[in-house]
């Protein structure tokens, strides 16, 4: 049992190793980003962060229940009046020219799967409706907000290396990130858990109301979702 344990971490830190250092050589390369969150599965902040996103309210009940929407109807979605949380989201996947469905699938068999998959589902959502932008200012300003909301491993990897990866190739656009991550982590403490909320039971909600209910401005910095890159999750 002790030599298999071990063969499963060492598998976990190749998964991860090898996520990092397709990331680096090329940002687009989505499942890169998911072979470094499949690394960190197992270690003892996903078990943290599991344990910690229950203690907000709402989050527990989900997790009970594995709630998981089915794909959303974009066709359906973009019928819905134009000031909606689902007329938005459908817009936004329609112009981005993406598919709803695009985060890796994996069987949900305990809470650390079912959080990994429920926070890949709503990716987009988050976007949305904390209206941070999809480039790399945007990504990791999201980044900053979900670390604050349930302290997501994967979150904390992306925000460190970019970071890192600012200080060594783009210093002098240093301030606007640190400014765009310390905004992200800000919103994140002072809003209401998005992860307890089941968007897609509620898509024609309008999407000032959302913003409304949860605490969050009506927008940040006037942010664009145009541009999608396709490593975001």
């Amino acid at each position: 049992m002790r030599f298999q344990a071990l063969l499963k971490r060492q598998r976990d830190v190749l998964s991860t190793l090898k996520g990092v250092v397709t990331l680096i050589r090329d940002p687009e390369k989505t499942d890169s980003v998911y072979d470094i969150e499949d690394g960190l599965r197992n270690i003892p902040a996903t078990r943290l962060a599991v344990d910690y996103a229950k203690t907000k309210p709402g989050i527990t009940q989900l997790f009970e229940e594995r709630y998981l929407a089915p794909s959303p109807d974009i066709a359906a979605l973009l019928q819905m009046s134009p000031d909606s949380l689902g007329y938005a989201y459908a817009q936004y996947i329609t112009n981005a020219g993406f598919d709803p469905n695009f985060y890796r699938k994996s069987a949900v068999t305990d809470d650390i799967s079912y959080f990994l998959m429920r926070m890949r589902q709503t990716h987009d959502i988050w976007h949305i409706v904390t209206n941070f932008g999809v480039d790399e200012k945007g990504e990791l300003g999201l980044k900053a907000f979900e670390l604050a909301q349930v302290r997501r491993p994967l979150a904390a990897m992306l925000v460190a290396g970019g970071v890192l990866e600012t200080l060594l190739k783009k210093p002098e656009a240093m301030d606007d990130l640190l400014e765009q991550i310390s905004l992200g982590y800000r919103l994140g403490n002072q809003t209401q858990p998005l992860l307890a909320q089941k968007w897609e039971e509620n898509w024609e909600r309008p999407l000032a109301d959302w913003r409304s209910h949860l605490g969050l401005p009506f927008a940040n910095n006037n942010h664009s979702h145009d541009g999608r890159q396709s490593g975001s999750v």
